[in-house]
């Protein structure tokens, strides 16, 4: 009777045990998804941002601010959190103020470089050498009916 008591009880604990995250802190083998939240912003996207720019013009370059301060319509925040794995969490922040519809500064992890670099073309440019195509059969037919003078 104890045994079966015991059997038991160990049987509907055994279930449970995974929801103890405790037990789950770097066990080898297990997966962590990559955790990404806010608005993706880097320090390309920041450079673009200059004084007296509208808000029109954020919102295109760096998309919707995931803050608005209720009490404060001039201050719109940008947050980045990134996690991977089981590192640290990385964290970003960014702070536009506004005097009416024109942007007056920028506080945060990221601000516009002085003289960024400028940015590397995506674009490639080949030069291909000049094919000699051969002549078609309707260009031989009338090649034959054409004087060359």
């Amino acid at each position: 009777m104890r045994k079966t008591l015991h059997a038991l009880a160990f049987l509907t604990l055994i279930p449970a045990l995974p929801a103890c995250s405790t037990l789950a802190i770097d066990v080898p083998l297990v997966y962590k998804i990559d955790i990404n939240q806010g608005n993706i912003i880097d320090q390309e996207m920041i450079n673009q941002l200059r004084p007296n720019m509208s808000k029109r013009q954020i919102v295109y370059i760096l998309g919707s601010p995931l803050l608005i301060d209720a009490f404060n319509k001039n201050r719109w925040d940008y947050i980045q959190s990134e996690q991977f794995g089981s590192d640290d969490r990385i964290q970003q922040r960014v702070a536009l103020f506004f005097e009416g519809n024109q942007l007056t500064h920028i506080e945060g992890d990221l601000i516009p470089e002085k003289n960024p670099a400028p940015a590397a073309s995506k674009e490639t440019t080949i030069d291909a050498p000049k094919r000699k195509f051969k002549k078609t059969i309707f260009e031989m037919i009338t090649g034959l009916f054409q004087s060359d003078n």
